[in-house]
């Protein structure tokens, strides 16, 4: 068994932030997207992995994720030259997956339940696919499945104006080989894609045995930031630990669970849990509000901030209005001069420099 996991495209949705840097190494609570999706991949058991990358962001994937060995994997790299679409991305990965069912998962999604009962389910019922749902407020958003009540898909629609159910495709497939002859025998779709949907519809349509479980927990689409902060909130609430291996003067208070990373020094702050700090930070004269992620070598002085996250090598000083809901990427820097009466919300992309007159 392998998977493969996709970590290209240009992540339109986040930018500014994803002009300079690949999306699913966006952090949530101070770990790449990317890499919670190789864990749970590993605790299923598979550790032979192909990652799918892109020209524009492939080597920051490859130099912060290495060869695997720091998740207990083996990773080969494949190149996508251009983002023609999920069926397109197993296409040109048949060389590394070969005759092997494999699990592909998308990059930049987060779910909560194990991959090894989907897993099990997949291998012990000799399915040819097996695809995972969750049920959305909005399914005209999303590729949605019409599915019989023995979990068998009937049908698969893109995005439905007047969907059969409120069943949204989830990030995660399981194949078996017969997947390629399917895509061989599709077309793009009207945007030009070679259309992993229509490749499953295809597989379908020849009686094949493919069938569906739901998922019980969440399910994290991190595409936007709104999105991403929601992740957040989310990861910090179900797994931080407090944890203090920095400095903290006498002045600072901290309630409720709270991470403070190698190095860090807090003078005077405020904290209000969960938050999670990165190594060799400068806090001082801030408080700083629940669901906050901070990265390693930021500096934050006389500040109020919750429920944001904040890249590494951030510089943010002098605020004297509350930020929130914001995402600050990496070696921004933000200061103000005179106070302003409202609060603040940022996305702001790496290497910005902002001075609020």
């Amino acid at each position: 068994m392998k998977a493969l996991i996709l970590s290209g495209g240009k992540g339109t949705r986040l930018r500014p932030l994803t002009y300079t840097g690949a999306k699913q190494l966006v952090p949530v609570a101070n770990k790449p997207i990317l890499w919670y999706g190789i864990e749970s991949i590993v605790k299923a058991g598979i550790t032979d992995i192909g990652i799918i990358i892109s020209p524009e962001t492939g080597d920051e994937v490859k130099s912060k994720t290495g060869d695997g060995s720091l998740f207990g994997a083996k990773i080969t790299y494949i190149l996508q030259d251009q983002p023609a679409g999920l069926a397109h991305a197993v296409k040109i990965a048949q060389d590394f997956l070969g005759n092997s069912p494999f699990i592909m998962y998308l990059g930049d999604n987060l779910i909560e339940d194990s991959l090894k009962q989907f897993l099990d389910v997949f291998l012990s019922e000799n399915l040819d696919s097996l695809i995972l749902l969750k049920t959305v407020p909005n399914p005209s958003a999303f590729g949605v499945a019409k599915v019989a009540e023995n979990g068998k898909i009937l049908e698969l629609i893109e995005k439905p104006k007047e969907p059969p159910s409120n069943l949204a495709l989830v990030g995660v497939y399981f194949f078996t080989n017969i997947i390629h002859q399917a895509i061989d025998r599709i077309k793009p779709s009207p945007r030009g894609e070679l259309e992993i949907t229509d490749a499953i519809q295809y597989l379908i349509t020849q009686q094949q045995n493919v069938q569906a479980k739901q998922l019980t927990g969440w399910w994290l689409d991190t595409g936007k930031k709104d999105d991403l902060l929601d992740a957040n909130c989310i990861i910090l609430d179900s797994y931080l630990l407090s944890e203090n291996q920095g400095k903290i003067n006498g002045k600072t208070k901290i309630t409720g669970r709270v991470s403070i990373g190698k190095n860090s020094q807090l003078i005077n702050c405020t904290l209000r849990g969960p938050i999670i700090i990165g190594e060799n930070c400068h806090l001082e004269d801030c408080f700083i509000g629940a669901y906050t992620s901070i990265g390693n070598n930021v500096t934050l002085k006389d500040i109020d901030i919750d429920h944001s996250v904040i890249l590494e090598g951030s510089t943010i000083v002098n605020i004297n209005q509350r930020i929130v809901d914001s995402l600050i990427g990496q070696r921004a820097k933000i200061s103000l001069a005179p106070k302003h009466p409202h609060a603040l919300r940022f996305l702001i992309g790496d290497d910005s420099q902002i001075e609020l007159m």
